[in-house]
C-alpha cells in the first residue's frame, strides 16, 4: 500500500476526510470485535492449534499483547451487551473505556454505565468507576526505604512491568493500584504505593541475558514460610539470598510434581499389569511425557502445533470406549481445550456437553443427602 500525498488538500477537506476515516475505523473496529467474539464463542481457535482466543489474536493475527487483550475483552463484553457495539460505532465509547468498564457490566449496570461513560476520557472513567464501585482507602504509610544490598535477605528491586498480564492468566481486569515491596530484613514486606501504573499480577521480566526480575506481593503465610526456609538453610545459604532459597524450593517442588504427574524416577520399575484399561502404567506415562516434551501435541489445520504446557492432560488417540488401550502409541498429551475439542470431534459436541453437565451434577448429588440430614 502506497500513501498518497496530502499537501495539496485544503484544510477543510483534510479535516473532513480525517473525520470520515475515524468514523469508518470505528465501524471496522466493531466488525472486528464481533468477529473475535463469534470466533471465540465457536472456539475456532482450537482447530487452528491455539488454546485461547487471546493467543490466537497474538500469534495468528499478530496483534500485540495489549491490543489483543483489550480487544478480546471488549469483544466478549459487546457480545453480552450489544449496546456497547453501538456506542463504539458512533464514538460514544472508546475501546479503553469498554475495557475498563467490562468488569463492572451486568444486566443492572450496563445501560447506566454506558450512558455515564459517554464521551468520557480515560481519567474521567476512572473517577466514574471509583464513584460507582469504591474501594477501601490504602493505608497511609511514610517510611524510608534503604537501597538494596547483598546482605538484605528480602531485598527486592522495584520494577515497572508492562500493563499486560502473562498469557497464562485469564482475561481478568487489570488494576492500576501499584505497589513496591519494602526491603527490610526484619519485618514482613510492606507495600508502598507508587505512581507508575503496573499490573497487580506477579511479573517475571527479563533484564539481561539469563537474568530476570521478579515482583510480587506475598501474604503472611508465604512470608513466614520464606523466613523459615531461610533459617533452615542457614548453613547452606548463609546470606539468606532469596534466589538461592527459591531455586532450592522450586527444584524440590518440580521434582515432586514430575514424579506425581508423569512418574519420573531415577530407578524405574518394570511395567506391571495390562494396558486395556484407563489405568496408565508408570513406564508408559514416563515415555509419553518424554516423547511429547510435556507440551500439547495438537496440530492445527495450518500445521501449527499448540504450544500450551499448562493443564496438559493425557488423551487416548483411540478412545477407551472404542477399544483404545493405554499404550505409548495410543496416548498423547493435549491441553484442556484440545482434549475437549478432540472429544467433541469423536463423540459430538452435544454428547460431550451432556457428559460435562453430568459431571457437574455429581458433586451436588453427593452432598445433597448430607445437607438434608443436617437440616
Amino acid at each position: 500500500m502506497s500513501s498518497r500525498p496530502l499537501k495539496h488538500l485544503a484544510d477543510c477537506t483534510l479535516l473532513h476526510d480525517l473525520a470520515e476515516i475515524v468514523a469508518q475505523d470505528r465501524i471496522t473496529t466493531v466488525r472486528m470485535l464481533e468477529h473475535i467474539a463469534e470466533v471465540g464463542y465457536r472456539k475456532l481457535y482450537a482447530p487452528a492449534g491455539y488454546p485461547s482466543m487471546y493467543k490466537y489474536c497474538v500469534h495468528e493475527l499478530h496483534m500485540s499483547d495489549d491490543v489483543a487483550y483489550k480487544r478480546v475483552k471488549a469483544a466478549y463484553a459487546g457480545r453480552h451487551f450489544p449496546a456497547i457495539y453501538a456506542a463504539l460505532a458512533d464514538g460514544r465509547l472508546h475501546l479503553t473505556a469498554v475495557y475498563m468498564l467490562a468488569p463492572h457490566l451486568n444486566r443492572d449496570t450496563a445501560e447506566g454505565l454506558v450512558a455515564a461513560a459517554t464521551h468520557k476520557t480515560t481519567a474521567q472513567i476512572r473517577l466514574l468507576i471509583a464513584e460507582r464501585f469504591p474501594k477501601p482507602d490504602l493505608p497511609t504509610l511514610l517510611r524510608a526505604i534503604a537501597a538494596p544490598t547483598a546482605g538484605d535477605a528480602l531485598a527486592v528491586r522495584p520494577v515497572v512491568p508492562s500493563t499486560v498480564p502473562n498469557a497464562a492468566n485469564s482475561l481478568a481486569p487489570l488494576d492500576s493500584n501499584p505497589v513496591v515491596p519494602s526491603n527490610s530484613p526484619d519485618t514482613p514486606q510492606v507495600m508502598v504505593p507508587v505512581s507508575s501504573p503496573v499490573s497487580p499480577y506477579t511479573e517475571v521480566a527479563p533484564c539481561s541475558p539469563g537474568r530476570f526480575t521478579l515482583q510480587l506481593t506475598m501474604g503472611q503465610v508465604t512470608h513466614d514460610l520464606l523466613r523459615e526456609a531461610q533459617a533452615l538453610l542457614g548453613h547452606a545459604v548463609p546470606s539468606g539470598d532469596v534466589e538461592a532459597v527459591l531455586q532450592r524450593a522450586l527444584g524440590e517442588m518440580v521434582e515432586g510434581l514430575r514424579k506425581q504427574k508423569f512418574a519420573e524416577t531415577a530407578r524405574p520399575r518394570a511395567q506391571r499389569g495390562g494396558t486395556n484399561t484407563r489405568q496408565i502404567p508408570a513406564e508408559v506415562l514416563r515415555a509419553v511425557w518424554k516423547r511429547d516434551g510435556g507440551r500439547c501435541t495438537f496440530v492445527g489445520d495450518t500445521g501449527r502445533r499448540c504450544e500450551e504446557r499448562t493443564r496438559v492432560e493425557l488423551d487416548h488417540v483411540v478412545p477407551v470406549a472404542r477399544g483404545g488401550q493405554s499404550t505409548t502409541d495410543n496416548l498423547r498429551l493435549l491441553c484442556r481445550v484440545h482434549n475437549q475439542y478432540e472429544a467433541e470431534c469423536a463423540f459430538g459436541a452435544e454428547f460431550m456437553a451432556g457428559k460435562r453437565e453430568q459431571g457437574r451434577r455429581k458433586p451436588a448429588e453427593r452432598t445433597a443427602p448430607i445437607a438434608s440430614s443436617l437440616a
